[in-house]
């Protein structure tokens, strides 16, 4: 496992890091009662970097992570996010970049994660209607009263993440990356090299369809991914090609196609973190080795001529997943 630096924080984490969405809603049925074990297994295996939300699960993810670490909190570097705003039993969303609303979120992420400090607290997701200034000046004064130790932005553009950099250091943007979400190399990526900032890239692998082991007929109904463009029509034909081709290249290399998706991401930059999301194990395990394989100077070219930005067919979110993403494309 690597050890990668958050941007200027003094944070370290392990890369990769581990998404926990996945442990509470969107991927088909959960069962948070074998959740833990998984996450002991990560935390066995070395990861320290964990990454939640209020909003994932209604707040039940980041009890669930609570739980876990009750008596260990030293062990990880803790991250949460605040901005997307759900309610029970609504499918409706909107988002609050307000100081009042933040500032209040924190205070509940604390609260189920029973925790005194958050070591990454993001922005979920941007709302254009609350200056950047007004913003982060508020998450700021979460840091100077001992609640949050560094802050992050997700999904924003290379333009808002200097103008916030400029008003508090960010540690961390969280964005889509992977060979078929290329996006972040538009002038998002070099933001960060100029400014020393992480790039911690969610969904690494595709939604698990990179891995080449996801058979998309099979999902349960309430998997979102039925409702991706990526995972629809003829849109899922041209990726199943890309899919195919993936772990064609990757069986040559006595690599997993996973392995191979995140051996690239993690050769692009020392800044760039993947937290791939998994409630498998053996997954976890898999994943942790990807960071010992070496892709040749040939087999990065070859994979960014094959994942060629705009190779992978069909948006990334349907329409209503798309608000408040500043750094959209393919």
């Amino acid at each position: 496992m690597q050890r990668r630096s958050l941007g200027r924080s003094g944070l370290t984490v392990s890369a990769p890091g581990l998404g926990c969405m996945g442990f509470s809603e969107f991927y088909g049925p959960t069962d948070e009662a074998t959740a833990p074990a998984a996450l002991e297994a990560a935390l066995s295996l070395g990861y320290d970097f964990l990454d939640t939300a209020d909003m994932y699960g209604l707040g039940r993810n980041e009890e669930l992570i609570g739980r876990v670490l009750k008596g260990r909190r030293d062990r990880v570097v803790l991250a949460t996010k605040f901005g997307i705003v759900r309610r029970e039993g609504s499918s409706e969303r909107r988002i609050d970049n307000s100081p009042a609303y933040l500032t209040a979120a924190c205070d509940a992420s604390l609260r189920r994660l029973g925790v005194e400090t958050i070591d990454l607290y993001y922005c979920h997701r941007r709302d254009p209607a609350v200056p950047v200034p007004e913003m982060v000046g508020a998450m700021a004064r979460l840091v100077e009263a001992g609640k949050v130790r560094a802050l992050g932005l997700s999904e924003v553009s290379p333009e808002t993440l200097r103008a916030a950099d400029a008003v508090h250091p960010i540690a961390a943007v969280q964005t889509e990356y992977s060979l078929w979400s290329r996006d972040p190399e538009r002038g998002l990526l070099d933001a960060c090299r100029d400014l020393g900032i992480a790039l911690v890239a969610y969904s690494p692998l595709g939604r698990g369809f990179l891995t080449g082991a996801i058979d998309v007929e099979a999902l349960a109904p309430d998997d979102f991914r039925r409702g991706n463009p990526r995972f629809q029509g003829e849109a899922l034909a041209q990726n199943r090609r890309l899919a195919d081709a993936l772990g064609a290249f990757a069986g040559e290399r006595g690599a997993t196609a996973g392995q191979v998706a995140l051996a690239w991401l993690m050769a692009r930059d020392p800044q760039v973190i993947p937290i791939p999301g998994t409630r498998r194990p053996e997954r976890l395990a898999e994943n942790a080795a990807a960071a010992d394989l070496a892709l040749t100077p040939a087999d990065i070219a070859a994979l960014d001529g094959l994942f060629a930005p705009g190779a992978a067919a069909g948006a990334r979110y349907a329409p209503g997943g798309m608000a408040g993403i500043e750094s959209a494309g393919g």
